[in-house]
């Protein structure tokens, strides 16, 4: 039986990317660093701190993956952009790497970003478009990528990495842009907003973890763009849920401001995702929308006095 190892197993794409490598037959290893485990779900847990090199390669060494899903990175919203913990999470990727090909592994995928690219141009291809991050956490994660690509081809490990564009969905941080307009407006709040003219290409996330379960089961190499290759601004995204919600007027454009640094568009070309890797989108924006929707409404009546911020933020 194939064997994975999930890092980042709890996050917000790992867990939606469990119950899929279950449906296709793998024995699936989940790692936390949280003590107080989730349910198994027929996973195998695991508690370690990747960022400690010898728990990494006891991990490593207990389970012997076949294939390995590297999700785990700092994704803490504003601030992940330029902490010094990308270092941390690049220094620790690499020993999880060496320690996945050191104990059998044979095939591994690693999360990536849009964010390694160069963000001037109109659609982003892989290996055409040119790769210059202007963030600590874009060039850290790039070579991640690069490291990742040569030791493969030293060590004839079958290798992929997945780039992710804009994601949404049910359990995403509460400052992000479709968590933070949602609860604001089911509270009743005033949503702030910018302009909004920017596109963006959005995917929801268990769409994004379906993409990551086709890559690992194909044997497609190298970068591989994450996203719906659709554009829509960030306006328009906004008014879906208001609409959805019917409270349109409580959002506000043009009371934040928008950052001079921030691309008028950010699209990805999924030619190589559909085509070579075969994937097939599940949920368009209006379903994933909906679905998102459908969880808040859900947590807003539980949690009264949760700290929820609004913003107008599309990083990843």
């Amino acid at each position: 039986m194939q064997k994975v190892l999930v890092t980042g197993a709890n996050g917000f794409i790992g867990k939606h990317a469990l119950p899929l490598l279950l449906d296709k037959g793998f024995e699936v290893h989940a790692v936390s660093s949280n003590p107080i485990q989730p349910d198994s779900n027929n996973c195998f847990w695991h508690q370690a701190n990747l960022l400690n090199l010898n728990q990494t390669k006891d991990l490593l060494a207990q389970v012997s993956p076949t294939h390995l899903l590297h999700f785990a990175w700092y994704t803490e919203p504003k601030q992940y952009w330029t902490s010094h913990s990308n270092l941390q999470w690049l220094q620790s990727s690499l020993s999880l790497l060496e320690a996945f090909e050191y104990n059998g592994g044979k095939r591994a995928v690693f999360a990536g970003t849009c964010a390694e690219y160069e963000w001037k141009f109109s659609k982003y291809i892989e290996n055409k478009t040119p790769l210059n991050p202007a963030t600590l956490y874009g060039i850290c994660k790039h070579s991640l990528q690069t490291i990742l690509d040569a030791y493969s081809r030293e060590t004839q490990l079958s290798s992929a990495w997945g780039r992710i564009f804009f994601l949404f969905g049910p359990e995403e941080h509460p400052d992000r842009l479709v968590s933070s307009v949602i609860s604001s407006l089911l509270k009743g709040d005033t949503a702030p907003c910018s302009k909004g003219n920017q596109l963006r290409d959005f995917l929801y996330v268990e769409d994004v973890a379906s993409a990551f379960v086709s890559i690992l089961e194909s044997d497609v190499e190298g970068p591989i763009n994450i996203g719906s290759g659709k554009a829509v601004t960030v306006k328009d995204l906004v008014r879906k849920i208001s609409k959805k919600l019917k409270k349109c007027d409580l959002i506000s454009f043009g009371d934040l401001p928008t950052s001079p640094d921030d691309p008028k568009k950010l699209v990805a070309d999924i030619t190589k995702l559909t085509k070579v890797v075969g994937w097939t989108q599940k949920y368009d924006l209006d379903a994933g929308i909906q679905k998102t929707i459908t969880w808040w409404e859900k947590q807003i009546p539980n949690n009264p006095s949760a700290r929820l911020i609004n913003n107008n933020s599309t990083e990843y």
